[in-house]
């Protein structure tokens, strides 16, 4: 399906990592010449936490409910998407919503400033493409539907079925979907796709 782990340059300087991926050499040097990592926002895979706690040991993690009892020796900023608006708060962006979307466990979306949205598994955008760009692997042969995009009928399909309390799946969608955003990056898939 291919990952792609986000970062992005705050207005302080710092940067904010979505870590999805394993932290290899390429990763951290074009992390570090962006800036001083200050915040990880870590959801599943939750056992990445460490390799990029170890590399980034300033930076505050921020993960959701449970993964505290799960990775105990981390030092978490915060958890849980009750939390939404202590995240603004806390990085100082306007606006910054964490989304719950009523999944187990919740899938996260990021909304900054710079009118791109960043998803992490509620949309799909399949093949992937740029995650597979370096790869001697076809993206096609990754999933067992390759053509996995939010305008197919099985992935809506599978994105409702997936939603554990869909009062707040319907809510939250509704939230996202009044955001004025032009560009939307997938944790799985391309992120050339436009956002209606």
């Amino acid at each position: 399906m291919g990952g792609r782990s986000t970062a992005i340059k705050l207005s302080s300087g710092g940067v904010w990592v979505v870590a999805s991926t394993p932290l290899n050499t390429e990763t951290k040097e074009t992390i570090d010449a962006m800036g001083s990592v200050e915040y990880g926002t870590n959801r599943p895979p939750f056992l990445l936490t460490g390799e990029w706690k170890k590399a980034y040991p300033e930076a505050k993690i921020i993960g959701m409910e449970g993964l505290p009892e799960k990775k105990k020796a981390e030092r978490w900023a915060f958890f849980g998407c009750k939390y939404l608006f202590a995240v603004t708060r806390l990085i100082g962006l306007s606006p910054c919503q964490l989304i719950a979307y009523g999944i187990d466990p919740p899938e996260t979306t990021y909304g900054f400033e710079n009118d791109t949205l960043i998803v992490a598994d509620l949309i799909f955008n399949l093949p992937a493409k740029e995650q597979y760009s370096k790869s001697s692997s076809s993206p096609k042969l990754a999933f067992f539907f390759p053509n996995f995009e939010p305008y197919s009928k099985f992935h809506q399909k599978f994105v409702w079925n997936e939603g554990k309390d869909k009062d707040t799946m319907k809510r939250d969608a509704q939230t996202v979907s009044e955001w004025d955003f032009e560009r939307i990056i997938p944790c799985h898939g391309v992120s050339q796709f436009p956002s209606e």
